[in-house]
């Protein structure tokens, strides 16, 4: 049975001589594998469709396994991801956290909007580092995970001076601090940044400027709270982070 998607292109793997696996994030069906066969010779109408990050509609042959990609209809290439390796390296790590995140065949619209806002931010020339930061702490309820993040994790209070604490699930305030001697002290700015990254509406996103002490500070902490609860190591988080270490050197 032939049927349409809207859908991203989040994952490719080689089969045999000239056929392709992709997997797919869709709108209507969540993420699925679909083979794509032939889609490696360079004169096949499929080649291009079946690229990482490219959005589109899909007409697929679905069945109780793989289905199969019969034709394509490119929406955006994200060119300007694939031409520059830091972009690509910011939109692979995103594709590949949604891949290890979510199941196969579970619909999630909100999702499916939140990696096609991210990766078009980003292909548009918008702050690819603040993007992803966002992206990371959106993508914390998928992963079934639920930081506090309006009040103090441990007394409840919503006034005084936050810091991050890994160990109480969020922030805590400043009288809470002895509950956790290994607290990450933060700027009040990370602080509201945290926040506005966890709630925000992605699509209503403006210009944001951060100072790159905070964006250090964001990048410790989410990092930091992804290594202990997330049960994540992604390749494509290790090489975004020594891609940053040579564009820190380089400057």
């Amino acid at each position: 049975m032939l049927e349409k998607c809207e859908g991203i292109v989040i994952r490719t793997n080689h089969y045999g001589e000239t056929n392709k696996v992709v997997t797919l994030y869709t709108r209507e069906w969540g993420k699925v594998g679909v083979m794509a066969r032939g889609a490696k010779k360079p004169n096949s109408r499929l080649a291009a469709i079946t690229q990482p990050f490219t959005y589109g509609y899909f007409l697929v042959q679905r069945g109780k396994g793989l289905g199969g990609l019969q034709q394509g209809d490119m929406i955006s290439s994200m060119r300007h991801i694939k031409e520059d390796i830091f972009l690509t390296a910011y939109a692979s790590y995103i594709v590949d956290l949604t891949d290890k995140s979510c199941e196969e065949k579970k619909p999630n619209p909100f999702l499916f909007e939140l990696v096609h806002q991210t990766l078009n931010y980003i292909n548009e020339g918008y702050d690819p580092e603040i993007l992803t930061n966002i992206f990371e702490m959106k993508m914390l309820n998928t992963i079934g995970l639920y930081p506090v993040l309006n009040k103090c994790a441990v007394c409840g209070s919503g006034d005084g001076n936050f810091s991050f604490s890994i160990r109480e699930n969020g922030l805590i305030c400043h009288r809470c601090l002895h509950k956790d001697p290994y607290h990450f002290k933060i700027s009040q700015a990370t602080v509201k940044l945290l926040r506005l990254f966890y709630y925000i509406d992605l699509s209503r996103l403006g210009n944001i400027s951060v100072k790159e002490e905070t964006k250090r500070e964001l990048k410790r902490v989410i990092s930091a709270y992804y290594d202990e609860y997330s049960g994540l190591q992604l390749k494509t988080k290790k090489f975004l982070n020594q891609m940053n270490q040579l564009d820190n050197l380089r400057q």
